[in-house]
């Protein structure tokens, strides 16, 4: 569905009054079927009527999604989680209890509610309550589960700001809540609770080692194939690209800058992502700089670097590999898909 013009509503440091208004006007919009993006603290959501057919096709069809990739359903309240799960397990509620709100959605058994479209025919859905006021409010003034993946086009880097979602879907969905940057920037840690020990699906703002304190031991699924049908968002298909080529480097910051020397010889415009410490040396034609090297940082800012660098200004992007478990995994989880694989060291290509 396209629209000639689509609502921008700014929730970010403005009064109760404004705050109220535009989220109802958001809320209905989603009650009739419509499609409006809001902020979590992960990233931005597409959201939509998760019951309803023809409003979680037109998801899809925004973001030009394929059909077999199914969706996460955000609830407002820990309550409402039965409204789309058939049965809530003992360690889905410690985990609840634990990390709700917040950047963890659980999989279930769901109830048969939802449409089939969320699904994408499985017999579980993924679920979550994000720790953003604005996104729990608009969903409670819906009065529906909404289903909603990152609001960008697919394959696109995920949305972290309201300007990422308008760039992508201006004129294809109803409205833009606007509530400012994203807090972790990361899409949701996917643990699916459905088997024993739980698996985690794909790693996300909630770690491995937090989700362990509570629950014990947890699997992390070594596959993510890319050949099977995908159980979680996140799995399958191309994602998190940006415009031009991203190619990540394992090595020191030398290497790094034979990299960029030897492909600016080549009479390729270099863009990359780097700290402080190296800004205004790396010799590349642009450069993202980081506004500090912590791993929190760098998951927080990583979808807006990518989204920096246009193809009409840079012919290849590099970035050096981040290291470390937990978050340090999730954001190279997002880097390598970003790159297609494309990962250079100092001894090998793979």
């Amino acid at each position: 569905m396209d629209y000639q013009q689509t609502i921008h509503w700014s929730v970010d440091n403005v009064g109760e009054k404004t705050f109220q208004a535009a989220v109802a006007e958001a809320g209905a919009l989603l009650r009739e079927g419509k499609l409006v993006a809001f902020p979590t603290e992960t990233v931005y959501g597409l959201g939509a009527d998760a019951r309803s057919d023809a409003a979680v096709a037109s998801v899809f069809q925004a973001k030009g999604r394929p059909s077999d990739n199914p969706l996460i359903v955000h609830v407002a309240d820990k309550q409402d989680a039965a409204l789309a799960a058939a049965a809530i397990t003992e360690t889905a509620e410690k985990l609840m209890d634990a990390f709700w709100p917040g950047a963890l959605t659980i999989i279930l058994p769901h109830n048969g509610t939802l449409s089939t479209k969320v699904t994408a025919g499985l017999s579980t859905v993924g679920i979550r309550l994000p720790d953003h006021p604005a996104a729990r409010a608009v969903i409670r003034a819906s009065g529906c589960p909404i289903a909603a993946p990152s609001a960008n086009r697919s394959g696109r880097p995920s949305p972290t700001r309201a300007m990422h979602v308008a760039e992508d879907l201006d004129g294809r969905i109803a409205g833009i809540l606007d509530g400012g940057p994203t807090g972790v920037g990361l899409e949701s840690t996917v643990i699916d609770c459905t088997v024993e020990p739980p698996l985690i699906l794909r790693p996300g703002g909630v770690t491995s080692a937090e989700i362990e304190a509570v629950i014990g031991t947890v699997d992390v699924d070594p596959a993510l194939s890319e050949e099977e049908q995908p159980r979680s968002p996140g799995m399958k298909y191309r994602h998190y690209a940006p415009e031009a080529p991203l190619t990540l480097l394992d090595g020191t910051t030398a290497f790094m800058h034979e990299q960029i020397r030897a492909s600016r010889e080549r009479g390729e415009r270099v863009g990359v992502i780097l700290t402080k410490d190296l800004a205004g040396e790396s010799g590349a034609d642009r450069e993202y700089v980081l506004p500090a090297g912590d791993t929190e940082t760098v998951a927080r800012e990583l979808y807006h670097a990518l989204r920096t660098f246009k193809e009409t200004e840079v012919d290849q992007i590099f970035m050096q590999v981040i290291k470390g478990e937990d978050l340090g995994f999730a954001v190279m989880n997002r880097l390598v898909k970003a790159a297609g694989g494309r990962v250079l060291t100092e001894n090998r290509t793979f």
